[in-house]
């Protein structure tokens, strides 16, 4: 289990009675009354909703069919795989500004916990199962964390300075980890599905490179007939950033060289060969192609 991320929201509240702190969530978060569905927007936007359909028929369509997947227009599905990447993209930047958010109220209320539970699908289910209560003893939080982060957590509970938050900063709190939550499991669909679409489209490419590299690689070439078209220096070509980088950078932390942050360079296969035989590695990776 994992213990693991830019704009504003939230508030000046007014001053709240002896139980319940004073917000003062600075500049950096203004609500100022707003749903969160008026500062958080991925979940309502058009095209989140009209990949999501396609992308939960799909995994259905292929559930039912034992793994067996459709015919389809393949130039059509690599672009809606490239739009699925897009879309894991702007889940993960959602996630971070929602967590931010979370983090501003529920700091409030118990500071320490960002710092014990970094990761934003961990906390949200922390503060979840907290919530509001102030004695944490009697909160189960097996499953949830490893013991020895709960063990963290419920001693730096009985220390804490927090208190408990107001009624509408803590619906708003909870509705926040409901809605990470959320993105957490579109998420999982989504990679599902592009690693399901890809082992299907170019199970090859997908095998050496992964579905998300394979699929940007497939998307930089146009399609995948050109693609297995094009020579190794054509390919190094396409793959490389040449704007940003000059010819034969240092080889530290890890190889880089002619291409440039490169797509093969994000492969696990790539990423996980020492630094000493990166160029050699690229070079026969590309030739795989």
């Amino acid at each position: 289990m994992a213990i693991r991320a830019d704009d504003s929201l939230l508030k000046d509240l007014e001053e709240l009675n002896n139980n319940v702190v004073n917000l003062d969530i600075a500049e950096q978060m203004e609500l100022d009354g707003k749903l969160l569905d008026d500062v958080f927007t991925l979940q309502k936007s058009g095209q989140y909703i009209d990949l999501m359909k396609k992308v939960e028929h799909d995994l259905i369509v292929n559930v039912r069919g034992k793994g067996v997947v459709e015919q389809v227009d393949e130039d059509a599905e690599f672009k809606f795989i490239e739009a699925c990447i897009g879309l894991l993209v702007d889940i993960d930047k959602e996630i971070t500004i929602i967590h931010d958010f979370i983090c501003e109220n529920y700091r409030l209320k118990f500071p320490e916990l960002e710092s014990i539970v970094a990761h934003p699908i961990d906390f949200a289910r922390v503060v979840k199962k907290i919530g509001n209560k102030m004695d944490v003893n009697f909160v189960d939080l097996e499953g949830l964390l490893p013991v020895e982060i709960i063990e963290v957590v419920t001693y730096s509970a009985l220390s804490t300075i927090g208190k408990a938050l107001a009624e509408d900063v803590f619906y708003k709190t909870i509705e926040a980890c409901n809605r990470v939550l959320a993105l957490d499991s579109a998420k999982k669909k989504v990679v599902d599905f592009v690693e399901n679409r890809m082992g299907y489209l170019a199970p090859n490419l997908t095998v050496v490179f992964g579905s998300v590299v394979a699929a940007k690689l497939v998307g930089a070439a146009g399609s995948l007939l050109s693609l297995e078209k094009m020579s190794c220096d054509d390919i190094e070509l396409l793959v490389a950033d040449l704007k940003n980088l000059p010819p034969f950078p240092p080889l530290e932390p890890y190889y880089v060289g002619p291409l440039g942050a490169g797509y093969i360079n994000q492969c696990g296969l790539f990423k996980g060969t020492l630094p000493d035989f990166r160029i050699q590695t690229y070079q026969r990776l590309a030739k795989k192609m």
